[in-house]
């Protein structure tokens, strides 16, 4: 009797990696180089249904709706804060949402199929959003980014999207992103060119990273804290760059 051959471990990997891309980025259409979000009825009607609140609320914080956007996302506590800037381009925190799900612990993506959601600096262009999601909404981080290319880290299709399940991806509720989105697309609206996402661990006290000196990530982690330490004391974003497979922070002027 023939012996049956067991299936190649890449094949599986293939099977994985073609469901998390089913799961966090159907009915594509984020292109990379698109100057404005693209829109869909469901985006439009999302827009319509937030403005009025979201520009009251801005207004009482003396911002406006269509000002520069933030966003940081933690993962412990899962939380992601949109941070909006003032006249005088300094931003102060406008509103928290809990992220619904997210895949693997603490510690960054590695490898396509890994199931860990990414952890880094990331930049979302207007061509990143996708407003035609089976997840609501969602817009594409644009990992692997150059950090993570520099150390060899594979995996595509991380988004922050709705509907609250995750395989890689960071999930939120539907009124969660609806509010996201509103808040990005009206920066992109007014001439943000991309809105910055750092994503960490936890926040970067010095608490938390001794907390966690023991973990193989401690050294990964201690390259992210100097962006965390230079919004905190500016209230302006860094810039944040690749040199020599290094994040180098530079504080904003």
């Amino acid at each position: 009797m023939k012996r049956k051959r067991p299936i190649a471990a890449w094949k599986i990997v293939a099977v994985i990696s073609a469901a998390m891309a089913f799961l966090c980025l159907p009915a594509v259409l984020a292109v990379a180089g698109v100057d404005d979000v693209r829109e869909t009825p469901r985006s439009r009607a999302v827009v319509a249904s937030h403005t009025a609140e979201l520009s009251e609320a801005l207004a009482e914080q003396g911002r406006h709706l269509g000002a520069p956007v933030y966003l940081r996302l933690t993962k412990e506590p899962a939380v992601l804060t949109a941070y909006v800037a003032d006249a005088e381009g300094v931003y102060e925190p406008f509103r928290s949402w809990p992220v619904c799900a997210y895949s693997g612990k603490l510690g960054p993506k590695l490898a396509e199929g890994d199931m860990q959601a990414p952890e880094g600096f990331y930049s979302i262009a207007p061509g990143q959003m996708n407003a035609a999601s089976s997840y609501h909404l969602a817009f594409n981080l644009g990992f692997p980014n150059a950090f993570d290319r520099a150390h060899a880290r594979t995996g595509s299709y991380l988004m922050v999207h709705g509907d609250c399940v995750s395989i890689g991806c960071y999930a939120m509720t539907d009124e969660a992103i609806e509010e996201v989105w509103t808040l990005m697309q009206a920066a992109m609206g007014e001439g943000q060119k991309a809105v910055p996402v750092h994503i960490y661990p936890f926040a970067m006290t010095a608490a938390n990273l001794q907390r966690h000196a023991g973990d193989p990530n401690s050294t990964f982690w201690r390259s992210l804290a100097p962006a965390w330490e230079a919004f905190e004391k500016t209230g302006h974003v860094p810039d944040v760059r690749v040199s020599g497979g290094k994040y180098e922070v530079v504080p904003a002027a």
